[in-house]
């Protein structure tokens, strides 16, 4: 096999949640335990941070990667799902994993993985946690990708558990209220293993405070525990959340023994682009006129990209927006405002909502606009059509960012 068909056979052969939705998710976690042993536990040969929540994992995940890489270790970073490369899920000190490593692995283990019928995001896990363990890492941040408690990532006894926020996303996997979410995500919280959360909510609060008292071990609050103002290269306003995270994170590590210095958490939080490649946060692809992608595509998700498109100046704005089929997008769309020119499109993925259902649906909260057969069509109209002061927001799905960068 060379490295495309290796990919063909993970995308087509194999669920995966991202691109199919419902028909990947596992109910439990045998599979997750059946091929760590088959790979002789590789994730018990790293040192890790575990990392949920509904929104920010991503940055929060690359931010503590960073500065964990300007302290001098060798860090393994796991993450999903990718843009460009699949590659993206699987670095160490911000280096994609080799075509050959991903070919190697497929090979040797194709026939034992089909005997148990892996999901594609089980694949991508054991990839990781073995491409970690036989090089050596001396930690790796580990991105949960849908809830926490089932997620095939929590094998993992981490040096610290991490869960960002809990927003209302995946309710059909999750629960439909912000008390159900947060019960799936604390399911991360292991037994004394120091806990950091992101944001207090007051809601959630009360479920995370009692799962520590019963594992017996601390819990943070971060929004609470940093009142320091850090500079990030990350830009968006809603990324000085996830800084908080990151050096409530830090700080726990420090305490656990991790030689990290004050100069490698400004430069580590300073260079989180060149140190890790992350992508499609609050990502400038122009300036005239400009034009800014995000991933953001939840309710909290696009609040927050919402507030930061408040503040600046620009004399009109131009949304290319498309969804998934899998999720209600009810609320999404009503924070988007009415004034701007909005060009409707869906990526290309068996997910994607059809454009004319997402034409309607935006016709009914008032976003007038066209519908346009592919992103790229989208985003070449909103060019030509935008004047040299106004602004292009590129999002809604993680994929159409990722048919943009």
């Amino acid at each position: 096999m060379n490295y495309q068909q290796t990919l063909a056979y993970l995308f087509t052969q194999l669920p995966m949640y991202q691109r199919v939705g419902k028909a990947a998710y596992k109910v439990d976690l045998t599979n997750t335990h059946l091929l760590c042993k088959l790979l002789k536990n590789p994730e018990n040969k790293s040192k890790s941070v575990h990392v949920a929540g509904t929104n920010g994992k991503g940055s929060t995940s690359h931010m503590l990667a960073s500065v964990l890489q300007e302290a001098g270790y060798k860090v393994g970073l796991y993450t999903s799902p990718h843009l460009k490369d699949f590659r993206e899920r699987v670095k160490i000190n911000g280096e994609m994993i080799p075509e050959s490593e991903v070919i190697n692995f497929v090979i040797n283990y194709k026939t034992e993985f089909e005997k148990i019928n892996l999901s594609f995001f089980e694949w991508t896990v054991g990839l990781a946690f073995d491409y970690f363990a036989t090089q050596k890492v001396d930690i790796a941040i580990i991105e949960t990708g849908l809830g926490g408690r089932l997620d095939s990532t929590n094998v993992v006894i981490p040096e610290v558990s991490v869960i960002t926020n809990i927003g209302i996303d995946h309710t059909q996997f999750l629960g439909d209220t912000l008390e159900k979410i947060a019960i799936e995500k604390a399911g991360i919280i292991k037994f004394g293993v120091p806990v950091v959360i992101g944001e207090t909510q007051a809601e959630t609060s009360i479920i995370f405070q009692e799962k520590v008292t019963v594992v017996k071990t601390s819990i943070q609050f971060a929004d609470k525990a940093v009142n320091e103002i850090f500079q990030t290269d990350l830009k968006g306003v809603y990324q000085r959340k996830n800084v908080k995270t990151c050096i409530t994170t830090i700080n726990t590590l420090i305490e656990k023994g991790w030689k990290i210095s004050q100069e490698n958490i400004e430069r580590g939080l300073q260079h989180v682009v060149k140190n890790t490649g992350i992508l499609g946060r609050w990502q400038i692809l122009s300036k005239q006129p400009l034009i800014i992608c995000d991933t953001g595509h939840n309710e909290e998700g696009v609040k927050e990209i919402m507030s930061q498109i408040k503040t600046m100046k620009f004399d009109k704005l131009h949304v290319v927006f498309g969804a998934v089929n899998d999720k209600s997008i009810d609320k999404v769309l009503d924070l988007f405002p009415k004034d701007a020119e909005y060009y409707f499109c869906e990526a290309k993925i068996p997910r994607a909502l059809a454009v004319n259902e997402l034409f309607e649906l935006g016709k009914q909260k008032g976003l007038k606009g066209k519908q346009y057969t592919s992103v790229e069509n989208a985003l070449s109209t909103a060019k030509k059509n935008a004047l040299a002061n106004d602004l292009i927001f590129v999002g809604g799905s993680t994929f159409v960012v990722a048919e943009v960068i």
